[in-house]
């Protein structure tokens, strides 16, 4: 098992942990109906991606 030759310093283990931390997931507005949705997602309600109909949704649902 390898083992470290030397002790980190601080600030190089607080550097390396700075990346760990958890971030809140990104929301943009619709356009026709104002509601927030994730980019790079199909709307599930609509159906619809970048303007185009990629799903058939049922509206009894």
């Amino acid at each position: 098992m390898p083992n470290p030759k030397r002790r980190h310093s601080k600030s190089r283990t607080r550097q390396r942990r700075a990346h760990d931390s958890l971030k809140a997931p990104q929301y943009q507005t619709d356009k026709d109906t104002g509601e927030s949705f994730q980019p790079h997602r199909i709307d599930p309600k609509t159906g619809m991606y970048k303007g185009r109909k990629i799903l058939d949704v049922d509206e009894d649902i």
